[in-house]
């Protein structure tokens, strides 16, 4: 088969840029109108949404992507940022090592109470209240996916992640102005109030659940959540990996080597010190 140009210029297909020489087109505007005029929240949306967002809708994107930018070198993709680097890595691979660990159990989230949100949602507008929504959908959930409540709990920080109720706050002012519903606020704030119950104990929403509801509330589909919170993680982690860069060190794993694993297998060497 013979290949035409038209068969080389469909081979890949977008909306999103066309260029000229000369000329710069993202989603149809000419980025010399855009530079200057439009925030990088703004471009975001723009990019993967195809228009611009309104200036308040672009804050509060702004804000969720603020909150998550990171959480300490025990994290585990901020630890290998910082170990690739001691390994002789550049800032654009430490920044690919830690990106990459983003996955379901870490970084993933977000992703996942958009999708839980979602199913809530949907079971209120069929008639459900959202509290026996959230009842039954969380019940669906543990039952078809995991016994973690994607956005809820945290290991550390007990008994409130200090990042939510901010987050919340932002969102029920901009419900109070039209910007967005605010029914997957109170579609999260039911979560934890079931969850609280049946616990017999606080238990936190987290970072995760926080922006979930931003995302939800701006109409960001789960899958953008993820990649959302990646964009907004990359800060933490090139700012930990320059940090290194400029403490020095080499190969630095895990622990300090005078830290030694446990080892399980058969005859274990004997500690003779």
């Amino acid at each position: 088969m013979t290949s035409t140009p038209s068969d080389v210029s469909d081979w890949w297909m977008t909306e999103i840029i066309d260029m000229a020489p000369g000329q710069i087109r993202l989603r149809g505007h000419p980025i010399e109108e855009l530079i200057g005029n439009v925030s990088f929240p703004q471009m975001i949306w723009l990019m993967t949404r195809g228009d611009l967002p309104t200036p308040e809708q672009a804050k509060l994107l702004e804000c969720a992507l603020v909150a998550a930018v990171d959480h300490g070198p025990q994290a585990p993709s901020i630890a290998a940022a910082r170990m690739a680097v001691t390994c002789g890595l550049g800032l654009n691979g430490a920044m690919a090592s830690a990106v990459n660990m983003l996955d379901d159990v870490h970084g993933g989230a977000g992703e996942q109470a958009v999708e839980l949100f979602g199913w809530i949602d949907t079971a209120v507008q069929q008639g459900l209240h959202v509290e026996d929504a959230a009842a039954q959908m969380i019940d669906r959930w543990q039952t078809e996916r995991t016994t973690f409540v994607p956005g809820y709990g945290h290991r550390f920080h007990k008994p409130e992640d200090p990042r939510a109720p901010r987050l919340l706050n932002l969102v029920d002012d901009a419900a109070r102005e039209g910007i967005v519903s605010g029914r997957f606020a109170r579609i999260g704030t039911a979560i934890l109030q079931i969850l609280n119950s049946r616990k017999g104990k606080p238990i936190p929403m987290n970072i995760d659940g926080a922006t979930a509801v931003v995302y939800a509330e701006l109409g960001f589909a789960g899958q953008l959540a993820r990649g959302l919170f990646c964009l907004s993680r990359s800060v933490g982690v090139i700012a930990h990996a320059w940090e290194q860069m400029n403490q020095g060190g080499r190969n630095k794993g895990p622990t300090p080597p005078a830290y030694r694993w446990t080892y399980t297998g058969p005859n274990p060497i004997e500690d003779k010190s």
